[in-house]
């Protein structure tokens, strides 16, 4: 057991310091602060990760408005929920294998939206009312992913991102910490760097992805939208460029080191937590599969286990039937053919089947939140990706040897099994998960106090401009010396043309202009 050495108050004291609770380590605010929050198109993993940094903040006093896409009443009555309403973002009806079988992808999915919302959620009554009450806040904290469209609310005021997926090269270039992408992959791209073939389509991918999304295709779409509704506000690029820090969901341990800015905070696994007790079906279930174990299998909350082809649902029910392990399934309806040792939920205790020992492999979409809570609860993955950072994830997983990762169009009965008992029987994966789990869990403070300190850090220093690197004013042109380079060369070019000047003078000077005008004829 991890820190098994230790006296239980001080296990006990690590655990609370994980999970965030009581704000362990933290002085009391100065005051109670007003706190709006912008998620109106996150899905229900990017508000997981919102969820632990605004409770805690509620916990210390604090006033939380979140504009959400989501109608869910808060116990804590520090915290309200304001659904915006609008139909954009049809949580339940997205399939997600439809959508990445589209020419456009998932992109021009989130453009559509996207569009959607910067042309109609300022014409809802309660989101105006909102928007002209937003300088009662003291900050405004937003996704930093797909929400430049709610860029109008943090014009002349100070806010902070959240980053859901982690470490995004094009907005650690925003805030003037270009990565280098001759190690650092670009967001929904996982090639191997280690190679020139490699680094050469990361690069390319690095200048097109970004180009796209912010110069060329969806933001311009999104900024004709914006400026109808705010025609005298800055360009959406601009006011982005102002924000005074970006929290961001990752941590060295499970993922690249690379290097931050003081402005750039790593809180990742805010949502993480230690186990608690199960349900008494499911743990009955999971301790009767005795040695051979249990695999855990769920999609995520996005992409539906009702929305997988049949095809490839009848070959997992196939390679479970020729399986000694105990299977949980996260699936939203029941089907025929339901095996013996096959029992499925429409929603399970994730983390706290993860952290039980019986549990051997966790079959997983390769979200991020899902991949985190598998590598802090020491559980092999097998990961089935499908799109955004998901490849990304799976890929990860087979470099840190954390699993293995499969794609849809290779699946077969056979692949499916060898997988699993590859994983299950080489002690490689579970000895790498537990490597990787001590260094995560082993931090100075938890992720949360982390969040909420420099959350409170930027209230009361007006937006904390020592924070900010100056690199974030320098057009790439500046920052990349082009311009310094291009008076080098002029320089150069000049004095090579002054010295041949000198030159032919001197010698003509020497040899007579008859001799230096037959020499240069």
């Amino acid at each position: 057991m991890l820190y098994s050495n230790m006296k239980w108050p001080s296990a006990a004291l690590l655990l609370l310091m994980w999970t965030g609770i009581g704000g362990a380590g933290l002085p009391p605010p100065e005051r109670s602060y007003k706190v709006l929050v912008l998620l109106p198109v996150g899905s229900k993993s990017h508000r997981n990760v919102f969820m632990p940094l605004v409770e805690a903040l509620a916990d210390r006093g604090h006033k939380i408005d979140m504009l959400t896409s989501y109608d869910i009443k808060h116990k804590n009555l520090n915290i309200r929920e304001i659904p915006h309403g609008l139909p954009h973002y049809p949580k339940a009806q997205i399939n997600m294998f439809d959508v990445a079988k589209r020419t456009s992808g998932i992109i021009g999915a989130l453009k559509e939206r996207v569009c959607k919302m910067a042309r109609d959620m300022y014409q809802v009554p309660h989101v105006k009312e909102l928007y002209r009450r937003r300088k009662e806040y003291d900050i405004i904290i937003i996704d930093h992913l797909f929400h430049e469209f709610t860029y109008p609310f943090a014009h002349e005021m100070p806010f902070i991102t959240v980053a859901t997926p982690g470490m995004d090269s094009r907005q650690s270039a925003v805030l003037g910490n270009p990565l280098s992408p001759a190690y650092m992959p670009s967001f929904l791209f996982a090639p191997n760097c280690e190679h020139v073939l490699g680094r050469l389509s990361n690069a390319i991918a690095s200048i097109i992805l970004p180009f796209y999304w912010r110069n060329w295709e969806v933001i311009p779409a999104v900024q004709k939208e914006i400026d109808i509704h705010f025609p005298d506000l800055p360009p959406l690029l601009d006011i982005e460029k102002n924000q005074s820090l970006v929290l961001l969901n990752s941590h060295f341990s499970t993922g690249l080191t690379v290097p931050l800015l003081p402005s750039q905070v790593e809180v990742g696994g805010m949502h993480c937590r230690p186990a608690k007790p199960l349900p008494e079906d499911l743990k009955a279930w999971i301790e009767g599969a005795g040695s051979s174990g249990v695999i855990y299998f769920s999609l995520g909350s996005v992409t539906k286990g009702e929305n997988l082809p049949i095809l490839y649902r009848n070959m997992f029910i196939e390679a479970f039937s020729k399986l000694d392990q105990r299977i949980i399934w996260k699936y939203e309806t029941d089907f025929e053919g339901i095996l013996e040792n096959v029992m499925i939920n429409n929603w399970l205790p994730q983390q706290d089947i993860l952290s039980h020992p019986n549990v051997k492999v966790f079959i997983t979409h390769g979200g991020g939140l899902s991949l985190q809570e598998a590598l802090y609860h020491s559980t092999p993955v097998l990961v089935l990706p499908l799109f955004g950072d998901q490849p990304a994830n799976g890929a990860r997983a087979v470099t840190n040897k954390w699993g293995l990762s499969l794609n849809y169009a290779d699946l077969s009965v056979d692949l499916i099994m060898r997988s699993l008992k590859e994983i299950m029987s080489n002690p490689v994966y579970k000895e790498n998960v537990e490597q990787t789990s001590r260094l995560y869990r082993d931090q100075l403070s938890t992720p949360v106090d982390r969040a909420v300190f420099w959350t409170e850090y930027v209230i009361r220093h007006g937006g904390a401009p020592k924070l900010r690197s100056p690199a974030a004013s320098l057009s790439w042109v500046q920052l990349l010396l082009l311009d310094v380079l291009a008076v080098f060369f002029l320089s150069v070019i000049l004095l090579l043309f002054i010295l041949k000047c000198i030159v032919k003078k001197t010698l003509g000077v020497i040899f007579g202009p008859k001799v230096m005008k037959n020499k240069y004829e």
